[in-house]
């Protein structure tokens, strides 16, 4: 009986959740035309949109997020860990900004559809050569007064710990002179439910649909967004990103602590990157 009624919970989240996306892009496709003539009430309505999209969502999974500390103001650049691909709704619904993610998102069913259309700017890991790309469209993205994310460990993880910072996206900020701020995410589940860093966490060689059938079956899970208290500047992106990666590592609440908790304290970490680091 219990596993027919996680069954059950995830297939109405599914539809749920299509139903609310599929609403929102709908109104988005209909709207933004009339918008197109002032970027700044495009912006506007674009983050109107998603925060509230994020919001919605974060109801239908049932999902609570905490944000501790105080969010930054546009324009600014902003960097964290990265656990899941829920770490993008968790943050869209306290923040407006354009998301830098991987190039594989921009195909994922749905979510995929919905980064595309709000302006995420995709970055092939794969490639040194992309990286110019995408350094001049976060450039143009901080001129202009947005707010920019970037996850510059470059792949997610199971929450134990905070990866090596890349430094080849971090090249606008030192160009600009723009203090970069911080931020963490964390995830838990209740107790009887599966650990999160198995559930909430994306990582390793998980499959996208399976990990996100799974995370629909939650009764439900907690985020918690810890935003710096202050920014850092350096003039040499390696430095900037050395002195971004420790102060992430002073404020991470790791995830598999509370998985020990759970009892999942012989669960091993070790797990293979999806993709490629460019440096």
């Amino acid at each position: 009986m219990k596993l027919f009624h996680s069954h059950l919970r995830a297939i109405t989240r599914v539809v749920a959740f299509c139903a609310i996306t599929g609403f929102f892009y709908l109104l988005w496709s209909c709207i933004t035309p009339l918008l197109l003539a002032s970027e700044k009430a495009s912006y506007a309505w674009r983050n109107f949109n998603f925060r509230t999209w994020a919001k919605l969502t974060n109801i239908v999974l049932r999902m609570r997020v905490e944000a501790k500390g105080t969010p930054p103001q546009a324009p600014f650049f902003l960097v964290s860990n990265h656990l899941s691909y829920m770490d993008i709704v968790a943050f869209a619904a306290h923040l407006d900004c354009v998301f830098v993610a991987k190039s594989e998102v921009a195909n994922w069913p749905i979510l995929g559809l919905l980064c595309r259309s709000m302006g995420t700017i995709f970055v092939d890991r794969n490639s040194r050569m992309d990286v110019l790309r995408v350094n001049r469209l976060i450039e143009q993205a901080l001129r202009s007064g947005k707010g920019v994310l970037l996850f510059p460990e470059g792949t997610s993880t199971p929450g134990a710990e905070v990866l090596p910072f890349h430094s080849a996206l971090l090249e606008p900020a030192v160009q600009q002179g723009c203090p970069v701020s911080f931020a963490t995410v964390s995830y838990r589940t209740s107790v009887g439910q599966a650990p999160a860093h198995l559930s909430v966490c994306w990582w390793g060689d998980m499959s996208f649909l399976a990990h996100f059938y799974g995370l629909l079956q939650l009764k439900s899970a907690e985020s918690t967004l810890v935003f710096g208290s202050y920014s850092i500047r350096a003039d040499d992106r390696k430095v900037l990103a050395r002195k971004l990666c420790q102060a992430v590592k002073e404020e991470l609440i790791p995830v598999t602590e509370w998985s020990i908790e759970h009892g999942m304290s012989s669960f091993s970490l070790q797990g293979p990157s999806r993709v490629k680091i460019t440096t």
